[in-house]
């Protein structure tokens, strides 16, 4: 349900659960985390993190979710571990984005997202806190006030809107998603290592 790819420097993670809006288990959470810690300890120049079909992510499993993953450590455990990479990291969104998922897109440097996706972290109607770092990384991202307006007044952000907010970067075709990801990161692929932990040091918050 979680697919590697590794294409030399260019290690691209895809969320393979279509049939269950690629809504993610513990074990699905692990195998990230896991993944992103080897790729930390290897010469990954670029971290890509998608999805099949056209969900991105509806969040945790429901049934996990009853059972205690919605306030699982792993969320957050893997949300830092993706946030420190000193690689280029981007989030090429296929499609809608919910719930604890976001954590992983708010971490990640770049995020695309296709037409038609939507948006919204539903903590507040559900009753639990997100994530420690997640609100943090989405005002810094859209301003606190909008952060509000999508944790405590519950609203769904659609794909125009969350780039005007600024909480995704650029909207790509479907078919294009993964082609301009790829065209995004030419540069990191061939830059020297160094200079790019450098600059990715730079541009993190003081």
């Amino acid at each position: 349900m979680i697919d590697l790819d590794r294409d030399g420097r260019l290690w691209t993670i895809t969320l393979n659960r279509p049939d269950k809006a690629n809504s993610v288990t513990k074990q699905m959470l692990e195998q990230i985390d896991a993944y992103v810690a080897e790729a930390a300890e290897s010469d990954v120049a670029v971290l890509i993190l998608t999805g099949v079909g056209k969900v991105f992510s509806a969040g945790a499993d429901l049934d996990e979710a009853r059972a205690g993953l919605a306030t699982d450590p792993v969320w957050e455990r893997l949300s830092g571990r993706i946030a420190a990479l000193d690689c280029l990291t981007i989030a090429a969104l296929n499609g809608t984005l919910a719930g604890g998922a976001m954590g992983m897109a708010l971490a990640c440097d770049i995020r695309l997202a296709v037409p038609g996706a939507k948006f919204f972290y539903p903590v507040m109607k559900l009753g639990f806190l997100p994530q420690p770092s997640d609100p943090g990384r989405m005002a810094a991202l859209i301003g606190p006030a909008r952060t509000k307006l999508v944790l405590l007044g519950g609203q769904k952000l659609l794909t125009d809107e969350a780039l005007q907010f600024g909480l995704v970067d650029r909207v790509v075709d479907p078919d294009a998603l993964i082609p301009h990801a790829r065209e995004l990161c030419a540069d990191c692929l061939a830059g020297k290592p160094d200079v790019l932990r450098g600059i990715k040091t730079l541009c993190r918050p003081s």
